[in-house]
């Protein structure tokens, strides 16, 4: 991350629809910093960074920061306002939001990535870029100049304090598994038969995996953007990935049917209690679930350490929209300091 000459200036922002605010022009707002993050609900990257753009709204907002969010979907389900509203609510985010279903305003920025943040300076200048995770101390320094840069002549706090260790500056992580996308766009199966677009495939475990693929069993239809499981069997079907991580993270949407039960299985055992994600539960047998109730982000396994494992999902139900799984890295633990 670094200063960008004063060359490019902010296009204007024409969403779809408006939360917490009536439309914003930007070039009403010469003056202010601008601080834009696009997003999506879904995104894992997105919501862990919200801990620090919440936190930079509230400090800076009466010193000359303008935050605004673009929800700009990755996923069709994500165009719904209902959605986003809901979301928008469960992260208590107070800082307007606008909707870009037809990608506008990603296109005039020249975004590319879920998250990207634009720092733009007084005179309506992009003047720094971000995407992706981390640089949070430096993009709050960055805030910090560009406000005293505008006038801005009384104290300012310290910078925040990483939210996790792996925020830290410097810091060295392990490699994780990258995404695995399902859908036969953009998506990689590992079974043998491959994708069957727009169509239903009976698939057959392998029983030997590749790290970041996603392997099958049962009847599946390919979608676009999605796996579902389609089958009349009654032991229904289920997916199985290894992968190198600390959490594990799914995007999963009920279609036709909802609240319904997926169980969780890592390494051939339900998962015991201390590495289970916020989204899990256990039946009278101890065995660990989570239920698709919405469209959203699972939160599926948070491990203690990082590691590789072996994570099934195994359910009866049809309404098993599976659109992405993701993973959350961790700081080496020696390489941690303090700096």
């Amino acid at each position: 991350m670094e200063l960008l000459p004063q060359q490019f200036r902010v296009p204007e922002i024409y969403g779809n629809y408006w939360f917490n605010s009536d439309p914003v022009p930007l070039s009403a707002l010469r003056g202010y910093v601008i601080l834009i993050d696009f997003w999506d609900y879904s995104c894992l990257k997105c919501l862990r960074a919200f801990p620090y753009l919440k936190e930079w709204h509230q400090r800076y907002n009466e010193k000359g920061l303008i935050t605004i969010g673009i929800h700009t979907p990755q996923f069709p389900f994500a165009r719904d306002p209902v959605n986003v509203r809901k979301a928008i609510n469960q992260l208590n985010i107070k800082y307007p939001v606008v909707m870009d279903n037809d990608y506008f305003v990603w296109n005039a920025f020249r975004c590319n990535s879920w998250p990207t943040k634009y720092l733009i300076d007084k005179y309506g200048f992009i003047r720094f870029i971000n995407a992706g995770e981390g640089q949070y101390q430096n993009i709050e320094h960055a805030i910090q100049w560009l406000i005293i840069n505008s006038g801005y002549h009384d104290e300012l706090p310290f910078v925040m304090e990483p939210v996790r260790e792996s925020d830290r500056p410097g810091v060295i992580c392990y490699r994780e598994t990258p995404e695995i996308l399902t859908g036969w766009q953009r998506g990689t199966i590992g079974n043998v038969q491959g994708h069957s677009p727009e169509s239903t495939v009976h698939y057959d475990d392998p029983n030997l995996y590749v790290d970041g693929r996603l392997y099958l069993d049962g009847d599946w239809f390919n979608e676009r953007n999605y796996l579902k499981l389609e089958t009349d069997n009654p032991n229904g079907g289920y997916l199985v990935f290894i992968y190198q991580a600390s959490a594990v993270y799914a995007i999963i949407k009920p279609e036709g049917e909802k609240d319904f039960q997926v169980f969780v299985q890592q390494d051939d055992r339900y998962l015991p209690r201390d590495v289970k994600g916020t989204d899990i539960l256990y039946d009278e047998e101890g065995r660990s679930y989570f239920i698709v109730d919405d469209a959203r982000l699972y939160n599926i396994v948070t491990n203690k350490e990082f590691g590789g494992h072996k994570l099934k999902l195994s359910t009866r139900s049809n309404g098993f929209a599976i659109y992405s799984v993701a993973f959350v890295t961790s700081a080496i633990p020696d390489l941690v300091t303090n700096g």
